[in-house]
């Protein structure tokens, strides 16, 4: 059984794995990262917040300095779907932003499947 954990992503409690929801890849072991079966594009910040002063002149312009800031962009491997973004300093590794009780998880599911046998689903 498939939970959705985020709007493009989601957990196979059965396999504990991650899979994208667009179009149901497998991405990696619901233990680990989600992001390390993602595609990853380091992008320069200075491509999406364009400045808005001129550099020759100022030495603040309104966008962030690509010395001291990154955006990462993690799309499926499959379909192309963007899946999360990420500002970072440079050299600071994607973060590690969920981590699930698969046993809990798999223990709630397996109570909501034996309610529903044989009854009306609440």
């Amino acid at each position: 059984m498939r939970v959705p954990m985020t709007e493009y992503l989601e957990i196979d409690v059965e396999t504990e794995s991650w899979h994208c929801r667009r179009c149901g890849h497998y991405l990696t072991s619901a233990r680990r990262n989600y992001k390390e079966g993602l595609l990853v594009y380091d992008r320069n910040p200075q491509e999406i917040h364009r400045p808005i002063l001129r550099a020759d002149v100022y030495p603040f312009t309104f966008s962030p300095d690509p010395k001291w800031c990154r955006i990462l962009e993690f799309y499926c491997p499959q379909c192309g779907t963007q899946v999360e973004t990420e500002y970072l300093p440079p050299g600071h590794p994607p973060t590690y932003d969920m981590e699930f009780d698969l046993e809990a998880l798999k223990a709630r599911m397996a109570g909501k499947n034996s309610s529903h046998k044989g009854g009306n689903p609440a």
